[in-house]
């Protein structure tokens, strides 16, 4: 192999970071960038839109939001039963070693199958076939949440695109059109409903759109939670069970309502209105509901670059002061860091932090040590996340005129352990069955 010897011994000039702090930028923008990726539990975690939410009560609607006149259209989705609405998933973007499992979803296997094994191409495909095919009238429940699930996948699998021109056809989702004529209860789940803002936001260009949709969400979250609060003390000393229900359903909308906020800082930073966001983030406190939101709002401050408000934030937590070490240059500390927590930290993100402190000992030009921690990842214990692959094809880069065919090789070795991982039923799978060019920067 020919090496580029000129690079070893020295630090390397910095680059912007990219993985746990960089959670805001559109799916389909920079999807070229170079940067390196040190990532942390809370990139898999955001965005996560298959999370369980419940819809607004029938109790917790608003008067304001009744419709005044009736709509000839009221509860007539079959727009999104129609088959040209849904684009067909190619291969083009899919690494040809990978292409050998997207293949069509058998029809033995259930939608929700086939998300819990992360096979979200192929439950993109079921949720669409289920759609547009299905045997039985669906409910409006039903095709709102075949329609969650298309998108969201479609999101998870890098068709972000695709994502964007789908959920054109939802329309004003403010609209009477989906409200309940008589109680005012709005017919789309909530997390659609998130979700559409995003999506939404993206597909018209302009990320002020997603802020707005946002603060509607919000309005009607607080319009909600003030009625709830209104009747829970008017029930008194009602039964038991009734005040449990309320008490459940006033913590959802409480919820909900903290994490909007995130959403809200996160929309302002990609409008890269920071000094809003920075003013945003400093008005949000410490929720019960949230207690996460401290360690969620260190990172947002990460973003912004204020890496003291981001450690006040974190208090003890040593992965964003380790993160923070990398903002401020501060390799040598970082790679201490991500050490300790290799050795203290929890195990089902050890793979994590080895990786990230083979980003650190990049930025200290020791490039043949973050070479063989990121090759031992792969190649002895399996491991093919995003930001994993993503930098180790960088370091090929950096070292080697032939990357090419070492980004190939890499993508034929995941490849293969996946395909032995399938034949033992699915067992112990960490790569991942979604790859496109861009996770081996082809």
């Amino acid at each position: 192999m020919e090496e580029k010897k000129e690079l070893s011994g020295k630090a390397l000039p910095r680059r912007s970071i990219r993985g746990s702090v960089d959670l805001f930028k559109s799916p389909i923008s920079n999807t070229h960038a170079s940067t390196l990726s040190p990532t942390g539990p809370f990139n898999n975690a955001h965005p996560r839109p298959l999370s369980p939410s419940s819809n607004l009560s029938t109790r917790s609607a608003s008067p304001a939001f009744l419709p005044q006149t009736k709509n000839p259209l009221q509860n007539d989705f079959s727009a999104l039963l129609n088959p040209g609405l849904y684009h067909t998933l190619t291969i083009l973007d899919i690494p040809p070693p990978f292409r050998k499992f997207a293949t069509q979803p058998d029809l033995s296997i259930s939608l929700s199958e086939l998300i819990g094994a992360g096979k979200f191409r192929d439950a993109a495909i079921k949720a669409a076939q289920l759609l547009t095919t299905s045997d039985k009238t669906l409910s409006s429940e039903q095709v709102f949440d075949l329609f969650y699930k298309r998108l969201a996948c479609l999101t998870l699998c890098n068709q972000t695109v695709f994502a964007v021109q789908e959920v054109k056809a939802l329309g004003d989702l403010n609209s009477a059109h989906y409200r309940n004529e008589k109680s005012g209860k709005h017919l789309v789940p909530w997390e659609l409903r998130i979700l559409a803002v995003r999506l939404q936001g993206i597909g018209f260009g302009d990320v002020r759109r997603g802020v707005i949709g946002y603060y509607d969400l919000v309005t009607e979250a607080r319009l909600a939670l003030t009625k709830l609060k209104s009747e829970r003390k008017l029930l008194g000393a009602s039964r038991e069970e009734d005040i449990k229900d309320m008490d459940s359903e006033i913590e959802l909308w409480e919820r909900r309502l903290s994490e909007l906020g995130l959403r809200v800082a996160s929309a302002l930073i990609e409008m890269e209105d920071f000094e809003g966001a920075s003013r945003f983030l400093s008005t949000l406190q410490p929720s019960p509901l949230n207690p996460n939101l401290n360690y969620q709002k260190a990172i947002l401050w990460l973003f912004l670059g204020d890496v003291e408000a981001a450690r006040s934030c974190a208090g003890d937590n040593k992965v964003v002061t380790t993160l923070a070490h990398i903002a401020d240059a501060e390799f040598d500390e970082a790679v201490k860091g991500w050490e300790d927590l290799i050795e203290t930290g929890n195990q089902s993100e050890l793979a994590l932090w080895k990786q990230n402190l083979a980003v650190s000992l990049i930025y200290l030009g020791r490039i043949d040590e973050a070479r063989k921690i990121m090759e031992k990842l792969t190649d002895e214990e399996g491991h093919g996340f995003h930001a994993l692959t993503f930098n180790l094809s960088t370091i090929y880069e950096l070292c080697t005129e032939r990357s090419r065919s070492l980004k190939i090789e890499l993508a034929e070795k995941l490849a293969d352990k996946l395909e032995i991982s399938k034949n033992q039923d699915h067992q112990d799978i960490k790569a991942g069955w979604n790859k496109v060019n861009l996770d081996f920067k082809l």
